[in-house]
């Protein structure tokens, strides 16, 4: 078994060069592939983060599986672009929420638009693939809310989180998958650094990648709940 770590990520993201990070980013998944094996899955997202851990992925092994949760509101390039990658990765299982919601729920309540339209799949993901390890592409160095995560997290009993790219940063994703040569979403083209659904995503140019999500509230910058929510619920436990 893997256990969560408490590390000093502050140093690991300053003390590693960019072939360490890689080297480490590999080795986390490979620890968890021999321990997890068909119930390790990926969450990609379909941003840069998430394509290059799904490439780190399949660099450990070709039959690792994927999920992806998209909703009514991603963009056109994002739809197409997931598309051509669930085309490329059959062993991508799409999932959404199409219950019906309130108008503009995401301008009244972002919080319970993400939950109805991104954590509640994602919830539903990892009990239909029986998932006991999820792989994602979340950083520490995006922005204000993710300097706390760890590479290894416990947050649901029977699940493990792992963030195998926690340590790098936004210049070394790209060194990456140029690299590599990795498709990315057509998005970035335009300047975006963050990628969301069309509404609640806008073009930033601060320091904090995450600074153009949920622009005009209380959510600016923010989480949509799945890195903070339960993602094992009770019995009977709604959103």
């Amino acid at each position: 078994m893997l256990e969560a770590t408490q590390e000093d990520v502050k140093a690991l993201v300053e003390g590693l060069n960019f072939k360490e990070k890689v080297e480490r980013s590999l080795s986390l998944i490979e620890r968890a592939y021999k321990v997890y094996a068909d119930t390790l899955v990926v969450a990609n997202s379909l941003g840069k983060d998430s394509v290059a851990v799904w490439h780190l992925a399949k660099r450990v092994s070709p039959r690792i599986r994927g999920f992806i949760v998209t909703t009514r509101f991603k963009p056109p390039e994002t739809k197409q672009f997931m598309t051509e990658e669930v085309a490329r990765y059959p062993e991508l299982k799409v999932y959404s929420n199409d219950v019906e919601i309130p108008e503009r729920l995401y301008e009244t309540d972002p919080n319970r638009c993400c939950d109805i339209l991104k954590v509640e799949p994602t919830r539903r993901a990892i009990e239909e693939m029986k998932v006991k390890c999820w792989v994602t592409g979340l950083r520490c160095t995006e922005g204000r809310t993710r300097v706390e995560f760890q590479e290894i997290e416990q947050r649901d009993e029977g699940l493990l989180k792992l963030n195998p790219i926690l340590i790098w940063y936004e210049r070394e994703v790209w060194e990456y998958l140029a690299l590599h040569k990795v498709d990315v979403n057509p998005l970035y083209k335009q300047g975006y650094r963050s990628l969301g659904c069309g509404p609640c995503t806008k073009i930033s140019t601060g320091v904090d990648e995450r600074a153009g999500r949920w622009v005009g509230t209380s959510k600016v910058g923010g989480e949509c709940g799945i890195h903070t929510r339960p993602l094992k619920l009770v019995e009977g436990a709604g959103i």
